[in-house]
């Protein structure tokens, strides 16, 4: 029995998980080719294209991007003082982690007009095509606008694992803090002092509370999404998860996600110790 029964029980209509470690996938729920609209997890494809982007010299970090003084960086880690989903500056530079989708859609306009591949098709060439994400799609904005399945999305956390597209340079500094210090709020979970992330990803840190379950390790990051979807990685545990739902994330996913991510980390140091 896996902890990803548990999902049986959960109020939702749709739901698909996985586990991942570096010998694939260890434990599956539901259909994993069932396609889910990510909502924010998007994020996640959408910065790896980006740090790709930035390996292949097309873009650089440092480059100018959304506000005056901003860059490629500041974007990539909700420090650029861009609104939640407009292009008004409310907060002046890297000073508070505001989270910002709006950031993501001026990152994809960022390197297409610097490729001239549309940014959709960028991402598909990218990150979609070599990791066989073959139902992967960005059909809306860059911010949430991706639709994928479990059996993509576990392609994707392997490699996050285990980077091949990216150098283990690039990848440990996606997943290290940017600009640290910085406090802010995690939608849905209230303020955090500081709001940790990296460049498009979020880092657990001693965030409290949090979507992650409270044994993940400060270590973990990811991202969740408004459609009930999530996927986090734990260095510290060598392993991944992921979670595709079609309820709205609500007061219902709140102690459900965190104790779910507790007996996923559970069953995942029993099996190592096995």
């Amino acid at each position: 029995m896996s902890s990803l029964d548990s999902l049986a029980q959960w109020p939702v209509d749709n739901v698909a998980a996985a586990i991942i470690t570096p010998s694939g996938v260890t434990a599956q729920y539901g259909d994993p080719t069932r396609v889910f609209e990510l909502a924010s997890v998007t994020k996640l494809l959408v910065a790896q294209a980006v740090l790709l982007a930035v390996e292949e010299e097309a873009v650089a970090l440092d480059d100018p991007a959304g506000p005056p003084g901003a860059t490629i960086a500041h974007l990539l880690a909700h420090a650029s003082g861009l609104d939640f989903a407009s292009r008004d500056v409310i907060a002046p530079l890297a000073t508070q982690r505001i989270y910002s989708s709006a950031g993501f859609e001026v990152l994809a306009e960022t390197v297409e007009a610097a490729t001239g591949i549309g940014f959709a098709e960028y991402l598909r060439q990218a990150v979609c095509e070599p990791l066989g994400m073959s139902s992967t799609q960005l059909a809306g904005p860059a911010g949430h606008g991706a639709r994928s399945c479990v059996a993509d999305l576990a392609r994707f956390a392997a490699d996050l694992l285990s980077p091949r597209l990216v150098s283990a340079e690039s990848a440990a500094r996606a997943v290290s803090v940017q600009f640290p210090g910085l406090d802010g709020f995690v939608p849905g979970y209230g303020k955090q002092r500081p709001n940790d992330w990296g460049l498009g990803f979020e880092i657990r840190g001693h965030k409290t509370p949090h979507w992650t379950g409270e044994q993940n390790s400060p270590q973990t990051f990811g991202h969740f999404g408004q459609t009930g979807t999530f996927l986090w990685v734990d260095p510290e545990l060598h392993a991944a998860c992921v979670v595709l739902g079609d309820r709205d994330f609500g007061a219902w996913a709140k102690p459900l996600w965190s104790e779910f991510n507790d007996s996923v980390v559970d069953e995942i140091r029993s099996r190592s110790r096995t």
